[in-house]
């Protein structure tokens, strides 16, 4: 279905100065772009955000990743002549996200106390690692070490290999608490006309999020176990004759343990496991025995008798194969868009649907200063004046 009215975009008028580099601060405005702010990434002249190199050029994929939507002006803001230029730029800004070590910001004259009394209604997004003060608070921290400290690695990675699978998981997370904490400033702005400093750590941002494995520990008082999760929801994840997999979640409610083994034919599961309680306790030897049950047969084999007996399963997908899936493209889940220097950008909708659309297809991300003059301009900055600041390196 093709939509012919515009976009809803829930932030339009506000406007983002992401100063931030590489995933935390950069993820935190894409959000918010995504839900229609203006962000505006200002960057090192020449380089910009180290993530745009990480393959080689300025427009690596990861970069790409976190920066859709977005205008890039380029402005090395250390430097005593782009001053007036950052002045406007904050005194435009509803929000500016910052993601370094504590103190840095007020080396760089971009200190909360610094431009709080100058910018009063100005909301002031802080991440860091480990948070401003304590033992830690001036270590570097990236993805796996929040992981590591948080307990979430424990909880995802076992052995000795030192190899460590998945995405960023610290780093997303941390990005998504900083934007819900700038949604709820800019909701008391609306009644205050004041900001508000949020500040997010990526230690704290993580341990958050494991809210079901810290509820265990605390009411147990007892380390919670590898599988303890999977146990007591019942989930597996099985491996068909034909090397395809297919994830399984059982949760409580009898009918599904019951349309389980009715769609597998191994009624006689019923007495060996008679209750949730039994399959709970035993859940390594029911793990085993649904292995070597849908070993027997490929997977499109089973899934049609899964289904039919309304048990909650899903194949396996690899990221290449989502497209390819019906309900993916029912949910118009992907979109392209098209950089007129690199051409072709992929990328998925936001997850947020405002009265049934979820379209975020508003700019594909930016070439390094690809809106400099753009931005500079509409800040009231003359072209002689962009002229001298190109001049003095600044821009």
């Amino acid at each position: 279905m093709i939509l012919t009215t515009p976009a809803p975009q829930v932030l339009d008028g506000v406007r983002v100065l992401d100063l931030g580099s590489f995933i935390t601060a950069p993820y935190a405005a894409l959000l918010l772009a995504e839900m229609g702010a203006d962000v505006v990434k200002v960057e090192r002249p020449g380089a910009g955000d180290p993530f745009r190199a990480f393959n080689g050029g300025l427009y690596s994929s990861h970069f790409q990743a976190h920066n859709r939507n977005k205008r890039s002006v380029t402005l090395d803001y250390t430097k005593p002549e782009a001053k007036d230029a950052m002045a406007a730029l904050l005194a435009s800004a509803d929000v500016v996200l910052l993601n370094v070590r504590p103190g840095v910001e007020e080396r760089l004259g971009l200190g909360y106390p610094q431009l709080k009394d100058r910018y009063p209604s100005l909301i002031y997004a802080a991440i860091t690692g480990y948070g401003a003060t304590g033992p830690y608070a001036e270590r570097p921290a990236y993805d796996n070490v929040g992981q590591s400290l948080s307990g979430w690695l424990s909880m995802f990675h076992q052995g000795t290999d030192a190899r460590v699978p998945g995405p960023a998981v610290s780093d997303a997370l941390t990005g998504m608490y900083a934007a819900l904490g700038i949604l709820g400033a800019l909701v008391e702005r609306a009644r205050t006309g004041l900001g508000r400093k949020v500040e997010v750590s990526m230690l704290e941002a993580t341990v958050a999020f494991a809210t079901e494995p810290l509820g265990r520990l605390f009411a147990s008082g007892e380390p919670v176990p590898f599988y303890s999760r999977s146990a007591s929801s019942q989930s597996f994840i099985v491996t068909c004759k034909d090397g395809l997999r297919i994830g399984l979640h059982l949760s409580s409610p009898e009918k599904f343990w019951q349309g389980l083994v009715h769609a597998i034919g191994r009624e006689d599961l019923l007495q060996k496991y008679p209750d949730r309680s039994a399959r709970v306790d035993a859940y390594d030897a029911l793990a085993i025995d649904l292995a070597q049950a849908f070993a027997t047969q490929d997977r499109a084999y089973w899934m049609p008798r899964l289904e039919a007996q309304d048990v909650p399963f899903a194949p396996e997908r690899r990221l290449q194969d989502l497209a390819e899936d019906p309900q993916v493209q029912h949910l118009g889940l992907f979109y392209e868009t098209i950089h007129p220097q690199h051409g072709v950008v992929k990328a998925a909708h936001r997850p947020v649907r405002y009265d049934g659309d979820n379209r975020s297809d508003f700019l594909p991300p930016p070439s390094l200063g690809e809106h400099t003059h753009e931005v500079l301009h509409g800040l009231g900055i003359t072209e002689d004046e962009i002229s001298k600041l190109s001049q003095q390196g600044v821009i």
